[in-house]
């Protein structure tokens, strides 16, 4: 399995290589599997997680291939790209979870994205366990350098504190 090219994916350095591009509410903040009202992780591994707060938390990672050591001709060939990211809620409190990801050129022009749908847990109608993400990108073009990957979300009833998504075990992983 090829590595992980994102780093600190599950909070073990607090929010460090980040760039918290929205930090409403509480902000975000680290915390300890399974937190107050939560679920335990499939992984044990996996011990932490980043919380959201009543206002929007975003925060993203852009990976450079090339300095990552992958060589350009390499990057040309269009290996498969894949994504995954793991998000849960509380079972107190309902939360939002959004991603996107972006495949970017040497001037950090869009190649191809993936938005999925904003996703709503709500603990009336879901169990608001850990959920898997997962895509992978292929047939983008030449000229891959950079990806983006930001994700985030909120709570829905703007309680003060960390009630909205928990994200954790992010990855973006190249194929070569």
């Amino acid at each position: 399995m090829a590595r992980n090219l994102l780093k600190n994916p599950c909070g073990e350095e607090q929010m460090e290589f980040w760039e918290l591009t929205e930090n409403g509410g509480s902000e975000w903040q680290v915390q300890e599997m399974p937190g107050d009202c939560g679920h335990s992780f499939a992984d044990d591994g996996i011990t932490q997680y980043f919380a959201t707060s009543f206002e929007l938390c975003l925060k993203k990672q852009e990976v450079d291939l090339v300095s990552e050591g992958y060589s350009p001709e390499d990057l040309d060939t269009q290996p498969a790209v894949t994504v995954e990211d793991w998000y849960c809620g509380r079972t107190d409190c309902g939360c939002t979870y959004q991603l996107t990801v972006c495949l970017l050129d040497e001037n950090r022009e869009l190649l191809q994205k993936f938005e999925p749908d904003s996703v709503t847990l709500d603990p009336d109608s879901d169990d608001c366990s850990w959920r898997q993400v997962t895509h992978t990108f292929s047939e983008y073009g030449e000229g891959l350098r950079f990806i983006s990957f930001e994700h985030g979300g909120q709570d829905t009833r703007f309680w003060d504190g960390w009630f909205g998504v928990r994200v954790t075990g992010s990855a973006i992983r190249v194929e070569l």
